[in-house]
């Protein structure tokens, strides 16, 4: 069996969009080696794989996508999730630690906050894409003022 790998495990060398081509990776190493806010690991014609870095006491920033479900998987660290309907009514709070997963439907206002004391470490798949093949955000004001 063939794989992307030198030796078959581990990370992938390099940080480019590796989509839409087929593609192995060990998503824990990746997402722990991301130092940016924002890098578009692999992106398809019908989902996306983003990984994030989030400083202690950060966050990802209230969001809200009205076209994408989105599942957000902590790879290092702990982070505190609120989920609502609305900015102002995050009704849903828990605490995530590694290897837990939040599910989030198109239109649920959501942020992760990194209420631990190392950087957040986060992969998140979108469906269908959200951000350009090849989206790199070095910081989270980077990021706010591309979109």
């Amino acid at each position: 069996m063939e794989t992307n790998y030198p030796m078959g495990c581990g990370c992938s060398t390099g940080s480019s969009d590796h989509g839409p081509e087929p593609f192995t990776a060990n998503i824990p190493c990746e997402a722990k080696k991301n130092q940016y806010y924002r890098t578009a690991f692999w992106t398809g014609e019908y989902l996306q794989l983003t990984l994030m870095s989030i400083p202690v006491e950060d966050d990802i920033g209230l969001e809200m996508h009205p076209d994408t479900d989105q599942y957000i998987r902590v790879e290092a660290g702990l982070a505190l999730v609120c989920m609502g309907p609305a900015g102002n009514d995050l009704n849903i709070r828990r605490r995530l630690c590694v290897g837990d997963a939040v599910f989030v439907p198109a239109g649920t206002w959501h942020n992760i906050i990194n209420v631990g004391a190392e950087t957040l470490k986060l992969s998140s798949v979108y469906a269908p894409p959200h951000h350009p093949w090849g989206t790199i955000h070095r910081t989270k004001a980077d990021a706010a003022s591309a979109e």
